[in-house]
């Protein structure tokens, strides 16, 4: 039987210009890679990617997009079809990624904070909004992932569909940058709403992305495992391939 392509996202997270991964999202436990955000996204292309997403961990902690001039010349240089998120908490931010070429802008921090800018992003950029709900033992968070903001985060899913919101980044925080498998039974669970959701946070096997597409989720992060050398975008591409036409 044949399933919907998984879409597989690359991720380039951004701190002070940087190339970086963080462990459950902690700023005091970053690893830098050392390498060029702008000919990394380049070379995520080369090497067979269509999509990309990018974080300014900068702008997600403090609501500043501090990396924005370095996201907009990664979106213009890769050619990617890009999603960027942190720090995007005003209309002009939203317009400017979306006019760089970015395919969609992700909402975090602003989406649980202020349901209203929400909507009137919603109402005028439609399906080029996606929200980012990132959880730590069901709990919603917020400001870089160290805030918590009460809102349990399946029942926040459910209503941000219900406000119109067309794609879903879930991120499990506890399994992210651990390198030790992601939440399958979360994205189960988040499989059954009629919304495209991205899964996020520790994917470390191909295995979890062959069974993410059986599930029939919209698409998946890889960070992580791909600078650590668990396995390259070629290979997960190819298996994705092959798992859809079995």
């Amino acid at each position: 039987m044949k399933t919907n392509p998984l879409k597989l996202f690359p991720a380039i997270d951004l701190l002070n210009g940087k190339l970086v991964r963080l462990v459950r999202g902690d700023f005091d436990q970053v690893t830098d890679y050392g390498l060029d955000p702008v000919e990394t996204a380049v070379d995520f292309r080369r090497q067979g990617a269509e999509f990309l997403h990018v974080v300014d961990l900068d702008g997600a902690r403090d609501g500043e997009a501090a990396n924005h001039r370095l996201i907009e010349q990664m979106v213009k240089r890769s050619g990617l079809r890009v999603q960027v998120g942190g720090g995007i908490r005003n209309m002009e931010r939203i317009a400017a990624y979306l006019d760089a070429g970015a395919m969609r802008v992700i909402l975090g921090s602003a989406a649980v904070n202020d349901p209203s800018f929400l909507r009137e992003a919603l109402d005028a950029f439609g399906e080029q909004v996606a929200v980012g709900v990132d959880m730590m033992q069901g709990e919603v968070m917020t400001h870089g992932w160290e805030v918590g903001s009460g809102v349990e985060g399946l029942r926040f899913c459910k209503e941000l569909m219900e406000m119109g919101v067309k794609t879903l980044i879930v991120t499990d925080i506890e399994k992210d940058g651990e390198l030790k498998g992601t939440n399958l039974s979360l994205y189960e669970n988040l499989s059954k709403l009629p919304v495209d959701v991205v899964a996020s946070g520790g994917i470390t096997q191909l295995e979890e992305l062959e069974a993410l597409q059986q599930m029939g989720l919209y698409g998946a992060i890889v960070g992580k495992a791909f600078y650590a050398g668990r396995f390259t975008l070629k290979d997960a591409l190819q298996v994705l391939e092959n798992r859809r036409e079995d």
